[in-house]
This record gives C-alpha cells, structure tokens and sequence, in this order.
C-alpha cells in the first residue's frame, strides 16, 4: 500500500510538472506571436546599439530617471504595464509633474528600485508582458545589454540630456521614442514647444544692458536630496533663459556647487530665490532656517529689504523641464518687470504644465499647476517671509 501511494504522488508530481512547463512554453509562444502582429524596426539607441523593436508597441515599461516624464510627454502613458519604486512610494513631498498628471501610476506593479535597478524576474511576471524597454542612466543602473539578454525584450537606452548644455540629447531621445511608438508628431511638436519657449524668454531680455540688470541668487537647490542655503547652480537653467545676472555664474558650466558663506556676503545680491525642496528638512540644515537664524546672511542686502523669494524644485529624480520653465517665467517678471507685464505666471503656468503633461486638458495643466505651488509647507513664487 505505502508503495502504490509513493508510485501515485510520484504521478501527480510528473504531471503537475508537465502543466507548468507547458504553461510556461504558453506564455513565452503567445509573447512571441504578439511581436509576430508588429511590424518590426531597428532603431539606433544612445550607445549606439541597433536594437530591433516593435513598431508602436501596445505594452512598455520606463527605466531610470526621467523616463516615464518623456513617455508621458509624448502622451503614450498608457502603453505602461509597471513601474519602478519611485512611483507607488508614499511621500509627505512629491514635485514631479508627469506623477501628479498621472496618480494611476501609483497603482502599477513594481518591476524593480528607482534609478534604474530592475529586477528581471519581476520584468517577466508583468502582464501583460512589455515588448520594449526604455531606459535612462544605463551607465549607473542594471546593464541594458544583460537586461536585454536575460529578458528577451528589447533595451533601448536614451540620454535624458538637459535643457542647456545637452539640449540635443534631450531632443535625441524625444525622436527615438518618438519612433518606436509611432509619436513622431508629437516629438517635433515638443522639440518646437521647448525651442520657442526658450527662445520667447530670451527675446524679452537679451538686450538689456548688464549694468541696469539686478544681481540674484539662488540657494537651496536640491540634490539627491535636500540641501541649504550654500548649495546653488552656477549655470541655473531659470537664470540663464533670461539673461540674468547671477552671482554666482561661473562660466566653466558647473551644473552644481556649494558656494561659500564668505562669497555670498561679498556678493551681496539685490534678489534672492530660494529652490523649495530645501524645506523636505525642516531642520538646521534648511535654507529657510538658515536665513531666518544666520546672523551672517542678516547682513544680505535681500534679506535686510525683504527680497526673498521662493521658487519650484526643478531636480525631482531628474529634471523636470515644465517646472524650469514656469521658474524662469516666475524670477523674469521679478527682475525684469516692465519686460514681463504682459505675463501672469499662474497662467502660464497652467499653459505649460498643460500642454507637456495634461494632455491639452486644462483642468489636469491646472491641478497640476496648483499642486507644485502649494507641495511644501511654504507656497511657492512668494516673497519669503522672514
């Protein structure tokens, strides 16, 4: 009896077996006759691979930094079948537009952590099961070409670039994705979008004679994580779309630096801003804190004459271009006020926020618009109160 019992369990384990395998071989072929239904194109990624792709593919998921924001500017938000971490994680402070246009995405399934570290076991479990990959960063995350291999969906990795120095990565990257899911259109209109915007700015300033101009600041500016007052942009992107006269520019283009207490009080600027995302502190180490308790920046001119000012953090796991352009709208009216009259930022705010990640809805470009201004415990484009 105990013989025929083992023969029997031995049976069922075999055919139990035989199931999983054939569901598994299920899954794997109805993957591949789904790509059968694509036409299929090569496309070359930023590190220069040919990487074959399904033409407008119906299911992707987004890797890295930055590139669900590019996904859903391209308004093809829908094709994602999961998300990293970042995107379901509960936080007292969040400032990533393309997230608040899109709260769904909190409810997507976990493919692996933020900044790019994918688990590919998670990857195979999604379902539906993405038929492309795109990823940002590659260099410092899960190597795309073993993703790639132990995946058997196609990797193409994009350069997030920026709005200054690497404005054609940028652009490079709007067009790829643009290709692969048949947004093409759509790309050109926000490469046409960022051109002209940019370019709107700068006509309203560039002619302004460097003497008449007011001296600013910015401090506080985030990175990976909050900082004080010390830490700023040389390069500003807000500040250098309007021919500001930033004191602390430094003409070998470094995106970041911690400035010197010493600097600052020899620089002596007529208008400071202060970059929001200082406040996730709430301690010694914040920029407003700091301003309110420093004796040394009491000396500033601009805090002495209430010159102080709050801006929108912009490097919210990466850039968040929307967000530098309502700044720089928000410190162009201050110092150059006759030049910006005919700008209300709420509005243009609202137009901006809209057209990159509301889909043309301006209810969302407005809740969006909102949500930013009032995220932190203190509102932002208002004078600080110190």
């Amino acid at each position: 009896m105990q013989k025929n019992r083992e023969v029997i369990l031995i049976l069922i384990a075999l055919v139990s077996f035989s199931v999983l395998a054939c569901g598994c071989m299920g899954n794997s072929s109805s993957h591949q006759s789904t790509l059968q239904d694509f036409e299929m194109i090569t496309v070359t990624d930023a590190l220069g691979r040919s990487v074959e792709v399904p033409k407008s593919p119906d299911h992707v998921i987004c890797s890295g930094a930055g590139t669900l924001r590019y996904l859903t500017y391209l308004q093809a938000q829908e094709r994602v079948v999961g998300v990293d971490s970042i995107e379901t994680r509960l936080s007292q402070f969040d400032a990533r537009p393309y997230a608040i246009a899109n709260p769904q995405f909190k409810d997507y399934p976990v493919f692996g952590e933020f900044r790019g570290n994918d688990d590919p076991e998670k990857i195979l479990m999604l379902e539906p099961r993405p038929q492309v990959i795109f990823k940002t960063y590659s260099a410092d995350a899960y190597d795309p070409v073993e993703l790639q291999r132990r995946t058997g969906i196609p990797v193409v990795v994009l350069n997030y670039g920026d709005m200054v120095n690497y404005r054609t990565d940028m652009y490079s990257s709007f067009r790829i994705m643009g290709e692969v899911l048949d947004k093409e259109e759509r790309a050109e209109e926000l490469i046409a979008f960022f051109d002209q915007t940019i370019a709107d700015l700068n006509e309203r300033t560039v002619d302004v004679p460097e003497e008449e101009k007011t001296t600013c600041y910015v401090g506080g500016i985030a990175r990976r994580g909050p900082h004080g007052f010390q830490s700023t942009e040389p390069t500003y992107p807000p500040f250098l779309f309007i021919n500001a006269r930033n004191v602390a520019y430094d003409p070998r283009g470094l995106s970041s630096a911690d400035v010197a207490k010493e600097s600052l009080l020899g620089w002596d600027p007529e208008i400071l801003f202060v970059d929001l995302s200082t406040t996730q502190s709430e301690d010694r180490s914040s920029a407003v804190y700091q301003l309110r308790t420093d004796s040394a920046y009491m000396q500033l001119s601009a805090v002495r004459s209430s010159e102080v000012y709050t801006v929108m953090p912009y490097n919210w796991y990466t850039q968040n271009y929307g967000s530098v352009l309502v700044n720089s709208y928000y410190t162009g009216k201050l110092l150059y006020p006759e030049r910006f009259e005919d700008i209300d930022v709420d509005e243009k705010g609202i137009e901006i926020y809209t057209f990159l990640v509301g889909r043309g809805d301006e209810q969302v470009g407005e809740h969006v618009y909102d949500t930013m201004k009032h995220a932190f415990t203190i509102p932002a484009f208002t004078k600080l109160d110190l």
